[in-house]
């Protein structure tokens, strides 16, 4: 009978616990500073769109390409899960192909991705079909997800299993080992703490960097989903816009800003942001112009990127085993299974080394 604890309540920590506790014994208990209802600069999960629109290259794609079919599913047979299906074009611009975002978005907006036979019908946009500002583009059905709604959904698909969930702050990953619900010691830790990871003991990773993200929340209603290349107010600029299901709104992004991390919208940078998603989306105003926008909050969100890439790795630190599930920049949510399902392998790798060992 493993006793589990995951330390973090965003996407991962969540996904992570749910999937360990659909394992026959598992014992799992779930520890963080913030939980589904909080709104914080430090929790980043709830901040998100959040969508799926791949951003690996092909290389690297295994952990996007495994959560898409979890995903598809819940949006085709769950909706209390608060994920729907959303006709999406990414469009592109030639001369963003060497800038930042042209290049962190290149998978994405390439004519010939290798997500192309995952999504639904997916199809190039012919050249005089395309829209002004752009010199190419690409289509298909993808989903957005009302974080809002799914968050909490994870929690109760957790506790349905017998999870517990209790509030904590650690000074030490190691600490998690004596905070199991049974009163026992965990048997193997998972580390799901975002950017909490570059300042907790027994971590302290200095490849964590914040990313900035802002974003302006409507009511608007977009028609469709959509992303370009780059934008011309500078290279941490970004241009989306996303329909959350379930009435939780339309999201239009954003900003991309290493190092930056201040909790308080920008006005001015709202204000580029809303400008921007009018001009590449006339239907949300119906050719108004930003005042048409009906604004329900402004927010920013730190997106918790680690420069040497995602970390699913296990380590033993001090007496106990500890998995890390953590520093997945901007696309949580869109590889949460695929990263819970390395690190749930990895949990029963340590399990049957450990049992192997007292034999």
């Amino acid at each position: 009978m493993p006793n589990v604890v995951v330390v973090g309540a965003g996407v991962s920590g969540l996904t992570t616990a749910l999937l360990l506790s659909r394992k026959p014994g598992y014992k799992v208990t779930i520890i963080a500073k913030h939980m589904p209802g909080d709104y914080d600069i430090e929790y980043t999960s709830p901040w998100a769109g959040a969508n799926y629109l791949p951003m690996a290259d092909e290389a690297g794609c295994k952990w996007e390409k495994n959560t898409w079919p979890v995903l598809d599913h819940l949006a085709k047979n769950v909706p209390e899960a608060g994920i729907h299906y959303q006709d999406t074009l990414v469009l592109n611009r030639e001369k963003d192909a060497d800038s930042p975002t042209g290049t962190w978005l290149s998978a994405l907006t390439s004519e010939n991705p290798w997500f192309k036979d995952d999504v639904h019908d997916f199809r190039v946009i012919p050249r005089d079909q395309v829209p002004p500002g752009a010199d190419s583009a690409t289509a298909f059905t993808s989903v957005c997800i009302n974080t809002a709604v799914y968050l909490p959904w994870l929690v109760s698909q957790c506790l349905s299993n017998g999870t517990v969930l209790k509030r904590g702050i650690l000074t030490h990953i190691s600490d998690a080992a004596d905070l199991h619900h049974t009163g026992k010691k965990a048997d193997v830790i998972v580390n799901c703490t975002g950017l909490l990871a570059s300042k907790l003991g027994g971590v302290m990773d200095p490849d964590m960097i914040p990313i900035r993200g802002q974003i302006v929340l409507v009511r608007n209603d977009p028609g469709v989903m959509l992303t370009i290349s780059g934008t011309d107010d500078g290279d941490d600029e970004l241009c989306y816009v996303m329909q959350r299901a379930a009435g939780g709104g339309t999201i239009l992004g954003g900003t991309y800003k290493k190092w930056q991390s201040d909790s308080q919208p920008d006005p001015n940078q709202a204000t580029r942001i809303m400008k921007r998603a009018v001009e590449l989306c006339p239907a949300l105003t119906g050719g108004k112009g930003i005042e048409a926008l009906d604004v329900i909050r402004h927010g920013v969100g730190l997106r918790p990127f680690r420069t040497s890439g995602v970390r699913i790795e296990k380590e033993k630190i001090g007496a106990t085993w500890v998995v890390h599930n953590y520093g997945h920049g901007g696309w949580g949510f869109q590889g949460s299974y695929g990263c819970s399902e390395g690190a749930t392998e990895l949990v029963e790798e340590v399990l049957t080394a450990t049992t192997k060992s007292n034999l």
